[in-house]
């Protein structure tokens, strides 16, 4: 397939600056509170992730940062929306719980239908969405942060179909570090992430699949953002970079260098509101 078939659809983001990013505490393995952060050129790599963005003819919102949420950043993880609703976030660890409110708040101003949830969950750490598979299949992870239990509740909220993944490799916690919606039907994902019983149905689903190596996934290759055409990765993702160009998409290269620091890359820094 050659890149002018694969098509762009518009999309509309939320971000939030990391105006008071730090590595003050290490609740996944990339974690390292030795190192200092370079808050400022934190900043100036989310911006030109939002103008890159942006530039591609996206809206993106902007959450205000909270002073205290150093991980208010990884805007994904705050909840998950299909269709104009709205899955709310619980955090595993109580370092990140207000940060649940603060996305509360947001979609409760922009009047989206929300539910709070009553299971630990990440919002769109943990939860992918794919439009044209299976007439709207959720995609959804657990092993580390999410509780199983929040899948159900989540199928209630958004009528949506759920499939439960199993992660099983500390160094890919959130589904969002080993799988990637690439369009509204196909995924990439690092098979070596997940249970034997979770690769065997992705590979059922998905026989067209981007599949990618331990090397992508620990590039944070598979963090990524795709408007279905062009393909936002980190620049040390070069070699995913490579794959989603074979496959038709259009890879965008963005420096994340200091939000890998508590982590995240592309994907954790953006969530996708969809109306």
């Amino acid at each position: 397939m050659n890149h002018s078939e694969r098509q762009p659809r518009n999309r509309t983001y939320l971000m939030c600056p990391p105006e008071h990013f730090t590595v003050e505490y290490a609740i996944n393995p990339w974690m390292d509170t030795t190192v200092p952060v370079d808050a400022a050129l934190a900043v100036k790599q989310w911006s030109v992730l939002r103008d890159t963005l942006g530039d591609l003819g996206h809206t993106v919102h902007v959450l205000d940062a909270v002073p205290g949420l150093p991980d208010m950043v990884y805007a994904a993880n705050g909840a998950f929306s299909v269709d104009g609703a709205v899955y709310g976030a619980r955090f595993r660890f109580p370092e990140r719980a207000a940060e649940a409110d603060a996305h509360a708040a947001f979609y409760g101003a922009g009047g989206w239908r929300f539910a709070g949830p009553a299971h630990i969950n990440e919002g769109e750490g943990d939860f992918a969405y794919l439009p044209a598979a299976y007439g709207g299949l959720v995609l959804a992870g657990y092993g580390f942060r999410t509780d199983p239990s929040a899948h159900a509740e989540a199928q209630e909220v958004l009528g949506r179909p759920v499939l439960s993944l199993r992660l099983v490799d500390p160094a890919f916690y959130h589904l969002d570090t080993a799988l990637a919606a690439l369009d509204d039907r196909t995924i990439a994902y690092y098979p070596g992430a997940f249970s034997e019983g979770s690769q065997r149905v992705l590979a059922q689903l998905f026989p067209d699949a981007v599949i990618a190596d331990r090397e992508d996934a620990e590039a944070f290759g598979l963090n990524l953002v795709s408007d279905g055409r062009h393909v936002i990765l980190n620049t040390e993702a070069i070699a995913m970079g490579d794959r989603v160009r074979a496959a038709g998409y259009h890879p965008v290269h963005v420096d994340l260098s200091e939000l890998k620091r508590g982590g995240g890359s592309v994907k954790c820094a953006v969530a996708e509101l969809r109306p």
